[in-house]
């Protein structure tokens, strides 16, 4: 990778570098793509796709409907509260 395009780069990904870092970031960089090139020569005909390396099924639990009112509680755990609802200060 280019150092112009390493600058720009980390401009964009707001990351402050001074010469000494951005010089090492490239030649890192340029491993990495070195190293990808490689892979991209490597036949892995006949492979299947790996998506996950688990086999495992999602861990879920199932819903269930509860009558359980806890309105009341967090309205009374709240720092301001009005006819029932949260007050919260405004952000903008």
């Amino acid at each position: 990778m280019k150092l112009d395009e390493l600058y720009l780069t980390a401009r964009l990904a707001k990351l402050g570098l001074d010469e000494k870092e951005a010089e090492k970031l490239s030649i890192e960089v340029g491993r990495m793509l070195e190293y990808f090139s490689v892979m991209e020569k490597v036949d892995v005909t006949g492979f299947d796709a790996t998506v996950q390396t688990h086999l495992q099924e999602n861990i879920t639990r199932s819903d269930v409907v509860s009558s359980i009112d806890v309105t009341e509680k967090m309205i009374s755990n709240a720092p301001q509260a009005e006819n029932g609802f949260i007050i919260i200060p405004n952000v903008l």
